[in-house]
């Protein structure tokens, strides 16, 4: 079975500059929850490596985190998809971890509980160091200007990849590829 690696937000729900606190706050963006159920229908197992500085802000818990994330598993599973697995860095930039993209560890904690091999593995996101975080483990960087991809796209990417309109338009050619 095929996986795809997905950011969460900015690619499956709107993004906030103060950060999604609550699951009030956790909207999908227009055909995000079908994008995910149509890869998983031809499929794809879908993974979520998401950035998560808001808990080591203080500005929300775990807790908090669940229940945004129960909301959002809910709103897949009721379009008909599935998440396979979600990996969180609750760390703030400053802290030098290795797991808060750009750095590999997301990418490598999925890698380790899904059991695959990252080269090749499609990862959207809408920010550099989601692509930056695909390139350093030899996945398949592709950006979306839903979030921030706009402004990710004028700041200047490699050649090699690919850009979308949303995550729906990123599924539908992944699908493509896929049957060919």
């Amino acid at each position: 079975m095929a996986v795809i690696i997905l950011d969460r937000d900015g690619v499956i729900n709107r993004d906030r500059p103060d950060f999604i606190k609550s699951p009030e706050q956790w909207q999908p963006l227009p055909g995000s929850l079908e994008a995910i159920a149509r890869l998983c229908a031809a499929g794809f197992q879908v993974a979520i490596a998401s950035n998560q500085s808001g808990i080591g802000r203080g500005l929300f818990d775990h807790s908090d985190l669940a229940a945004i994330h129960g909301k959002m598993l809910a709103a897949v599973t009721a379009a008909g998809g599935k998440i396979s697995a979600i990996e969180i860095c609750p760390h703030q930039p400053e802290d030098g971890c290795d797991c808060r993209k750009p750095g590999p560890g997301l990418l490598q904690r999925i890698a380790r509980r899904l059991r695959i091999d990252l080269t090749g593995v499609p990862c959207i996101g809408d920010s550099r160091r989601d692509i930056d975080a695909a390139l350093a483990v030899g996945a398949r960087p592709m950006l979306v200007l839903t979030g921030n991809g706009k402004a990710t796209l004028e700041s200047g990417l490699p050649a090699e990849i690919g850009i979308f309109a949303d995550l729906a338009s990123a599924a539908d050619q992944l699908i493509r590829d896929q049957q060919q």
